[in-house]
């Protein structure tokens, strides 16, 4: 896609397209962009937000999931809990933990168990 597509299937976007919303979703995830799925995201698409999800934990990006579960996102603080147990990131399962999560206290006690 050029330059001037994709600038016009934003517009389109922006104007409330849904298929050019679509289409950019699509779009941003086939090509790992995670700034057009955040933009989409932020602008309050959760079609955006579960493609930006699943990216991320794709991309082992502890720190989007991090800022997704953080805004409130349970699907961000599952896959944030599952990539934290499989990295043993004890710090990351703390916090959530400290912030009463039970899946991510459970993780942490069973990799302090082992």
């Amino acid at each position: 896609m050029t330059e001037p597509e994709l600038s016009a299937l934003r517009e389109r976007a922006q104007h409330g397209d849904a298929s050019a919303i679509g289409e950019l979703i699509e779009l941003a995830a086939e090509l790992g962009d995670l700034n057009e799925l955040r933009r989409l995201e932020d602008a309050g698409n959760p079609t955006a937000a579960d493609e930006l999800i699943q990216l991320a934990a794709e991309q082992g990006d502890l720190q989007e999931l991090c800022r997704l579960s953080d805004s409130g996102n349970a699907t961000a603080t599952d896959q944030l809990i599952e990539l934290a147990t499989e990295l043993d990131n004890m710090d990351e399962l703390r916090r959530l933990a400290d912030q009463g999560n039970t899946t991510a206290a459970e993780q942490l006690a069973e990799l302090t168990a082992e």
